[in-house]
Parts: C-alpha cells; sequence; structure tokens
C-alpha cells in the first residue's frame, strides 16, 4: 500500500422528499438534499456525507478533487489540511465547509477500509454504545402526529431523551409552544427527559419567561433559546434557566467553538461533522470543548456521526433526528437500530459500515 493514491473524488446530489411539511421556530422545508462523496484506491471505495445544496458537489469536483486525488489515502490530515487552503478565496464557513466536510468523512472512511478497519477503531473507541436522542416534534405537526413520534420513541424504541421544536413563528405561539411542552411530557411521562429547541427563535428575556412557564414539565435541554449568533444571549439566558443550554450546530472550525465556549455560551456542545470540517474538525473541536470542561453532542446526520461520537470521550449523546434518520435508511445500506436508546457503531464492517444503495437512485439529482 505504500504506492497507493486516491484515484478519484465524485460527489452526487441526491434530494428526498419529507413524509409531510416540516418546520420549526425559523424555517419551513418540504425536502433534504444530502451530497454524497465517493473516493477511491486501489479498488475501495470510501463515502461521506452533508446537507448542504447542491453547490456542494461543484465545490468538491472544481475546487477540491484536483487537491485530494493523487494524495496518500493514509495521509488524511495532509488531504485536510490541503483542501482548507485551496478554498481560502471561496471562504471557508459555509458552503465550502461542507464540502470540505463531506470529502473528508470520505477520506477517514477510504482509509479504515483500506486498513481494514470500523472508523471507531481506527479513531480509537472508548465506548461500545453511543446514547442517543429521539428529535423531530416539528411545530407543523397535528397533535395527533406529534403524540405517534413520541410514543414510537419512549415507549416502542425505548429511548429515553426526545426533542420537540418550539418557538414556533419566531417566538409569536407562545401558549401553543407551552401547550406541546405538556402534551410532550404527557406522552413520554416522568422517566424521559424532555428536550425542547427553539432554533433561535426566542428573545432572552422571552425564552427566559417560556421556561420558567414549563418549568413543571423538567425540561432538561434548551436549544438555541436564541441566535447561535448571540452568545452575549446564550450565556444570558443560560444563567437563568435550569434546563441545559446547547448551540453550536452552525460551527465551522475550532475558532468558533472556542469563542462559544469561552463565552460560558453554553452547557453542553453541539458539533456537526458535516458542517465543521468532517473527522479531523470535530476530533479538534471536541478537544477544545474538553479544555472548557463541556461535553460535546453530535448535530443530526447521526449515523455518519456514530463512529466518531464511539471515539469522543467527552460525548454526552447523539440527536437522533427523524429527517435525517429517514434519509440515511433510504440512501444506504447497514444503518443502525436506535431500540434502547443507543446505537452500537459497527465492529463487523471496516469504516462507518454505510455504503450507498441501489434504491438511492431514484433520489439522485441530475444535472
Amino acid at each position: 500500500m505504500t504506492n497507493a493514491t486516491v484515484e478519484s473524488v465524485q460527489a452526487s446530489v441526491y434530494t428526498v422528499p419529507t413524509d409531510v411539511p416540516e418546520a420549526d421556530g425559523t424555517a419551513s422545508w418540504s425536502d433534504t438534499t444530502a451530497v454524497v462523496v465517493t473516493v477511491t484506491s486501489e479498488g475501495v471505495v470510501g463515502t461521506g456525507w452533508t446537507y448542504g445544496p447542491a453547490a456542494c458537489a461543484s465545490i468538491v469536483e472544481t475546487l477540491l478533487a484536483d487537491v485530494v486525488t493523487g494524495a496518500d489515502p493514509l495521509g488524511v490530515p495532509g488531504s485536510w489540511s490541503a483542501m482548507q487552503r485551496t478554498v481560502r478565496n471561496a471562504t471557508r464557513p459555509g458552503v465550502a465547509g461542507y464540502a470540505i466536510s463531506a470529502v473528508d468523512v470520505a477520506l477517514w472512511d477510504l482509509k479504515a477500509r483500506l486498513l481494514g478497519l470500523p472508523l471507531a477503531d481506527l479513531f480509537g473507541r472508548v465506548r461500545e454504545v453511543v446514547p442517543v436522542y429521539g428529535s423531530g416534534g416539528f411545530t407543523t405537526y397535528t397533535d395527533e402526529q406529534l403524540t405517534e413520534q413520541l410514543y414510537r420513541w419512549a415507549v416502542e424504541q425505548h429511548i429515553p431523551r426526545v426533542k420537540i421544536k418550539i418557538a414556533e413563528d419566531w417566538g409569536k405561539a407562545e401558549h401553543r409552544d407551552l401547550r406541546r411542552i405538556s402534551q410532550a411530557r404527557d406522552v413520554v411521562g416522568p422517566d424521559v427527559e424532555l428536550y425542547v429547541d427553539a432554533n433561535g427563535g426566542y428573545q432572552q428575556k422571552q425564552a427566559v419567561r417560556v421556561m420558567r412557564a414549563a418549568q413543571d414539565q423538567d425540561v432538561t435541554w434548551f436549544e438555541e433559546p436564541v441566535s447561535s449568533d448571540d452568545l452575549a444571549g446564550l450565556a444570558t439566558v443560560r444563567s437563568a434557566v435550569d434546563a441545559d443550554v446547547a448551540a453550536g450546530e452552525y460551527g465551522s472550525d475550532i475558532t468558533y467553538f472556542r469563542r462559544m465556549c469561552s463565552a460560558g455560551a453554553v452547557d453542553c456542545l453541539q458539533i456537526d461533522a458535516t458542517r465543521c470540517g468532517g473527522y479531523s474538525e470535530w476530533l479538534r473541536s471536541a478537544a477544545v470543548a474538553a479544555s472548557y470542561g463541556l461535553q460535546v453532542s453530535g448535530h443530526c446526520a447521526p449515523h455518519l456521526h456514530a463512529p466518531v461520537a464511539a471515539a469522543t470521550p467527552n460525548l454526552r449523546h447523539l440527536e437522533w433526528f427523524h429527517d435525517h434518520v429517514r434519509v440515511e435508511n433510504l440512501l444506504f445500506d447497514g444503518t443502525l437500530d436506535p431500540s434502547g436508546g443507543s446505537v452500537t457503531p459497527h465492529r463487523s464492517r471496516p469504516g462507518h459500515g454505510l455504503a450507498v444503495s441501489v434504491e438511492a437512485e431514484r433520489y439522485r439529482v441530475t444535472s
């Protein structure tokens, strides 16, 4: 393998319609787009992906492929550094960072497969199973739809943590938010952890008032009560509520995460390897959080995150997000089972254990 090189880099776009219309506090959508990257060496294929616009595929093909092709497939950090330099004038945060993330994940998957190792073992597994929480509870759901989803997680799959969306219409429906929080608690019972996600839809004092009004529902996780750009606001809410405040899903690099940690803005730092720079930047970012005594939580893309989560000492849990679970089950073979409240990254398959399925072709977007 000493003369092995990365021989090809390809990107494909897949769009999957949602099962029903969805919205959170500040956005609505009817489909989810995944940009899937494959890299090859000596007949072995590594796969990575990001949940971003189709433009990510163009960046992979026009900026990143030439940098990675011909590189040592075992030298992933070198390829990652080269990609960072290449996108300087395209700006690293945002679409270019999403594209780098997908390629980086594919390269790590390729390396593990070439070595015949599960990714969690390549990184250095610190736990056998990864705790998950059920996530969805969109503001567009009817009461019946919300009940059905929560019941499936908490009762049928025995997941002991669930999260719903609140701050409907930029915080203009507080009464409905509170009613849905109460409904969620009634469905899951007293022993399941209840989380809420405002997606930055509240103002500072409004977020505090809502949590105080919901105090008897024992909410223990309050995600993005205000905009994640408002670090002082996050810190203000954090100091005033009992629930743990979480944010970080839009983090693009370790400097972003360091600012968030140093501002005292969160109790738990969320990291998304499909946005921040892949597995390479996930590991560095988790170390930044650890230096502040903080745990991290994987944001969305649960099957992509499972192997690196298993190798992260300061991990709290992983988001079992309804949309991405659905998309990953449709696009990939080798998906995991969250029954009991955790997933176990593959030990019998190399890499992350997933491969693009034959059925995925129906969702591929052709130009």
